[in-house]
């Protein structure tokens, strides 16, 4: 489950970025309107946390661009966060297809809060529960269990058991892992997904009854099945 962060502010995207990561959250970061826009056009999001006054397009562009493709990515939830905190600005955000509207400055719990309700009301309000033999991840509480017992993970080994078990019994390249769990690193490098699959299966084999396993399959990528 993919957030996309748009805020040219970096060091207050850094400081969402971690809040929302710490959460159990995978976040996408952009520092201007262009760059949401082409991403918007091409990847899937749970979530987009949006910005108005942005570099090179304004936010609300971005928002009204989303809104009119059409399709499932057009109604993908849209948190607009900014200074505009006046009236006519909500207004104008809410009727340009704006889900939630929070003015900065903010406290973090809010945005937290109001993040994790759009999440759980774009999933109907229920708990959807992923699962592959004795492993079950809760899309809404963000939570693992393994034969029973909590999983405690890191946020990128969350990321990376996330998008292999909603593909559980198929095959997920490296390459598809890379982009879900590193997205806009510039400084990652594919091969780390080799070392989080490596720090994963240790800590999937220390659960006696846990039985899944993460099979590598040269050439193609990682299969993750019930043992």
């Amino acid at each position: 489950m993919r957030i996309l962060l748009v805020e040219d502010h970096l060091e207050l995207s850094r400081w969402i970025s971690k809040a929302l990561t710490d959460a159990r959250l995978s976040v996408e970061c952009a520092v201007n309107g262009a760059d949401a826009d082409a991403l918007l056009h091409t990847q899937d999001y749970a979530l987009v946390v949006l910005d108005l006054t942005l570099p090179k397009m304004d936010g609300l562009e971005v928002l009204k661009r989303l809104r009119a493709r059409g399709g499932a990515r057009a109604r993908t939830p849209v948190l607009i966060l900014t200074a505009r905190g006046g009236l006519n600005d909500r207004v104008q955000g809410l009727n340009s297809g704006a889900d939630d509207y929070l003015a900065k400055p903010f406290e973090l719990v809010e945005l937290e809060a109001r993040v994790k309700a759009l999440l759980r009301r774009s999933q109907g309000n229920e708990s959807v529960v992923l699962a592959c033999g004795s492993l079950c991840f809760d899309t809404v509480s963000r939570m693992f269990e393994y034969g029973g017992a909590p999983l405690s993970l890191t946020p990128r080994e969350h990321a990376v058991l996330e998008a292999l078990l909603s593909r559980s019994g198929r095959v997920v390249s490296k390459d598809k892992l890379f982009d879900e769990v590193f997205a806009l690193d510039d400084n990652a490098n594919p091969d780390a997904i080799e070392i989080y699959i490596h720090r994963l299966r240790k800590k999937l084999e220390r659960i006696e009854n846990g039985r899944v396993a993460i099979t590598t399959l040269r050439g193609l990528g990682y299969l993750l099945e019930a043992a």
